[in-house]
């Protein structure tokens, strides 16, 4: 079983082999097209991130720099706004639904690595899916960790880290986020 068999497979793969490495600086390349694409080009952009993307709804809105693992691991549903400088870490799927507005600074990750100092040096890593569903709001500066799924209706708090699966219609926030409200949602 190759490296990268191994990391779609979801297990401990060498993120340093080479089948690995080139997935990512082809992505590395990607991105560098992208984010050369002027702000006032929107249609460019559009294109572009639908070229780089796995699956992309209507109203397709990313605003550089747009940094990415992979790229065919992002599926996004209709309406998606990113705000600037965005970073996916996608080796492995980050689905996204609907009227999702993630704000800048914003980092997703899907790949952790071993606690152990001799897996660490191994170069060993490992993918875990990101779910976040319709009508999120992802505040500026906020992490979510590999594993997660975020609900639906969901608003995560500027510079939160979010570490556990959020359920619907919450307000999350802080280091680790928690629940801080529900949200009652019009009728």
């Amino acid at each position: 079983m190759s490296e990268l068999d191994k990391l779609e497979a979801g297990e401990w793969y060498n993120f340093g082999a080479p089948e690995v490495a080139a997935r990512k600086l082809n992505a590395a390349t990607l991105a560098q097209e992208f984010n050369a694409i002027p702000e006032n080009e929107a249609a460019k952009q559009e294109a572009k991130a639908r070229e780089i993307l796995g699956s992309a709804g209507k109203n397709l809105v990313i605003h550089s720099n747009f940094n990415f693992d992979y790229g065919k691991n992002i599926h996004v549903g209709d309406n998606f706004l990113a705000n600037y400088n965005l970073t996916v870490l996608d080796i492995t799927p980050v689905n996204i639904g609907d009227n999702v507005w993630i704000g800048p600074n914003t980092d997703i990750y899907t790949v952790n690595h071993p606690l152990t100092t001799k897996g660490r040096r191994k170069r060993l890593g490992i993918g875990k899916p990101v779910t976040i569903g319709n009508d999120v709001w992802i505040g500026g500066h906020s992490t979510i960790c590999p594993g997660v799924t975020i609900g639906n209706g969901v608003v995560v708090a500027a510079g939160s880290v979010v570490t556990k699966d959020i359920p619907d219609n919450v307000v999350v926030g802080g280091v680790p986020a928690k629940v801080i409200k529900q949200i009652q949602q019009e009728g």
